[in-house]
């Protein structure tokens, strides 16, 4: 995937510290993908999930697969 798409919608996860320090940042893609960045940089990198991929990411967080 494209890792120069603008204009995308981010929106800071529910679970990131409060103190917006550790702060992860997720978008909708075009064609039901995800794009993940952290809110430090902007401008930085960020990793893009299919929509395959993100759901089955999702799902193991949800049972506990990922730490």
């Amino acid at each position: 995937m494209d890792q120069g798409i603008r204009g995308l919608t981010w929106r800071k996860s529910t679970l990131s510290g409060a103190n917006n320090d550790n702060c992860v940042e997720v978008a909708d893609l075009p064609g039901g993908g995800r794009a993940v960045r952290d809110s430090k940089y902007p401008s930085g990198p960020m990793l893009t999930f299919t929509s395959g991929a993100w759901r089955a990411f999702v799902h193991d967080v949800k049972r506990g697969g990922i730490r």
